[in-house]
């Protein structure tokens, strides 16, 4: 691991105002556990009350909408996010992907409205099971991140963090294995060398998602080229999420 742990919450469809509180403790205690990066992406509701909490994490949206405005019943605009104090969105998560039907056409054009509007990107891509017993995961995966991002990314180690999330590990309770988890972000760092540099393609964070738990979370994180987690359910409280940022900060120390 060369980068800094990032650990990110997604909240995903849950939460009122009464979860403040969960964020208030989180940011509490990040503020003890610097050597780790720690944001949450609750629902574009709570994207400013969060960010008016929170001192020490990151804030981001868990999607935009590629057009800068317009007739778009319901959605909201990369501008929209980062006007309401979002540092950054999470895109092509399967949940969009299979639940709004969204192709890798699209995701690309909503990476390039956030990255357009300032925001940095989280671009999820995973397997489902059927490609994985075909011998085919890698190559899948690999196909989506080039068709899933923009032709020109500015600054692309700074600005951009792959999750991997095999589809059939989300909410399965059961994460990936250690030993294939290091081959998918292996093929994925050897990827993002050959497209955007040495430099930045070793400075772009894979992080891992995909039921990571206070569990499993140390072994996942020790693993070859991981750089933190994507966590769903765990991340809705501040007891359990924080167990994992406490794994990640013990694996740096186990390190240094």
């Amino acid at each position: 691991m060369a980068n800094r742990p990032f650990i990110v919450g997604n909240w995903k469809m849950h939460g009122t105002r009464a979860m403040l509180s969960e964020a208030r403790a989180i940011d509490r205690a990040a503020q003890r556990l610097m050597q780790v990066e720690i944001a949450l992406a609750p629902p574009f509701t709570l994207i400013h009350p969060v960010r008016r909490e929170a001192e020490q994490i990151g804030v981001g949206a868990q999607d935009c909408h590629p057009a800068d405005g317009g007739a778009h019943t319901g959605d909201i605009s990369a501008a929209m996010v980062a006007d309401a104090g979002a540092g950054f969105v999470i895109l092509g998560h399967s949940e969009r992907r299979d639940g709004h039907g969204e192709k890798d056409k699209l995701v690309a054009e909503k990476a390039q409205a956030a990255f357009d509007a300032g925001l940095k990107v989280i671009l999820c891509c995973g397997e489902p099971m059927a490609k994985r017993e075909a011998g085919k995961a890698v190559e899948h995966v690999l196909r989506q991140i080039k068709a899933s991002l923009p032709t020109e990314i500015e600054e692309p180690g700074e600005r951009l963090t792959i999750a991997y999330e095999p589809i059939w590990a989300i909410g399965s309770g059961a994460a990936a294995g250690v030993e294939d988890i290091s081959e998918m972000h292996s093929a994925i760092r050897e990827y993002l060398v050959k497209t955007f540099g040495e430099e930045a393609g070793t400075a772009i964070r894979i992080i891992y998602g995909g039921s990571v738990n206070a569990d499993n979370a140390a072994e996942i994180i020790a693993a070859d080229e991981v750089d933190g987690a994507l966590v769903g359910g765990a991340s809705l409280s501040a007891e359990s999420f924080m167990n994992i940022v406490l794994a990640a900060q013990e694996v740096i120390a186990n390190r240094d």
